[in-house]
């Protein structure tokens, strides 16, 4: 996701005045206010830095993977920064934010070098980005990399309802520090089988090192069968009132369909029981029966983008897939 059009000019700074390096934590409070400064610049909102709310990206996505957050600097001053995250073999990047004065200075071209290096390091398969399908610019530059827009990812949510039926879930904070790395492993066997190499376990232990929300553990008997990354309330990806369900995916096979309904009925139960009125989740439209299944259960759309693929790849946005991400 990223936010750059055009806006007063600040004094022109050339390519040489521009440097690119490592986000450092001093450097949060800036990163943050221009992220909100720009995406709600870019949208119109009449108070910019209102957007998000008590939401927080930067600061989370810094503290899980520091190595992989990047700074622009004009003159001494933060203007910018983008973020990588890694999810095994499948990369994305965003929030990709650059301050509004400084738009159309090829300062977004400039933050995309370290993130293509990180997924070079990392032996990335796929990767990709969300960004405003209706934004000429943005589809623009990124085209320039190689990335290329496919299917709309809907961003939607509903109201929690009381649990229908029982469902057999645990959370991964319930699982004893001696079982942790079976489990993970076990959510690895699980992700892989949709998509070689797709590894959750560095973003559920963030959730758990940060205390952002939880992840839901859906098992049939002994055998995972389905799991789901959750942010909860204020200062999370999600913000105050809202469990956000920044990845959840069930297995393949026959039974996938019933499968992540009750996977969705423990994400409901997780935002129950943590007092939570609002349970959201991004889904691509190329998955379309987990897209139809969830306008089924009443999720409705509040926001959509388009997500763009390094070399057009269609990873893991194939029909029968049922898993929710939105690559924000």
């Amino acid at each position: 996701m990223s936010a750059m059009e055009s806006q007063p000019r600040a004094p022109e700074a050339t390519s040489s005045d521009i440097l690119v390096r490592p986000l450092r934590e001093p450097d949060l409070p800036a990163a943050d206010h221009i992220m909100r400064l720009a995406f709600g610049t870019f949208l119109g909102l009449p108070e910019p830095t209102s957007f998000l709310g008590d939401a927080g990206y930067v600061r989370t996505r810094w503290l899980a993977a520091p190595t992989a957050a990047f700074a622009a600097e004009v003159g001494g001053e933060v203007v910018g920064s983008n973020f990588a995250t890694q999810w095994g073999s499948v990369g994305f990047f965003g929030p990709l934010t650059v301050h509004p004065a400084h738009w159309e200075r090829q300062i977004a071209s400039r933050l995309m070098e370290p993130i293509l290096a990180c997924f070079d390091q990392w032996g990335t398969t796929h990767a990709g980005l969300f960004t405003f399908a209706q934004s000429p610019k943005h589809l623009y530059l990124y085209q320039k990399f190689d990335f290329w827009p496919r299917f709309l990812t809907a961003i939607m949510a509903k109201l929690v309802a009381p649990p229908q039926r029982e469902v057999a879930w645990s959370t991964y904070s319930e699982v004893p520090p001696p079982e942790q790395a079976g489990c993970l492993s076990a959510c690895r066997e699980l992700t892989d089988a949709i998509y070689a190499g797709l590894d959750l376990g560095e973003e559920i232990r963030a959730v758990a090192a940060q205390g952002l929300g939880d992840t839901v553990l859906l098992w049939d008997q002994a055998q995972l069968v389905g799991l789901a990354v959750c942010h909860c309330g204020a200062g999370t990806e999600a913000g105050s009132g809202t469990c956000y369900v920044k990845f959840g995916a069930v297995g393949p096979g026959a039974t996938a369909s019933a499968t992540f309904d009750q996977l969705l009925d423990a994400c409901e139960a997780l935002a129950a029981r943590q007092g939570l009125a609002r349970l959201s989740a991004g889904v691509n439209t190329g998955r379309h029966a987990a897209y139809r299944q969830m306008l089924a259960r009443g999720f409705r759309t509040e926001l959509q983008g388009v997500a763009m693929h390094h070399r057009n790849a269609e990873g893991y946005n194939r029909p029968e897939v049922y898993l929710m991400d939105d690559w924000r």
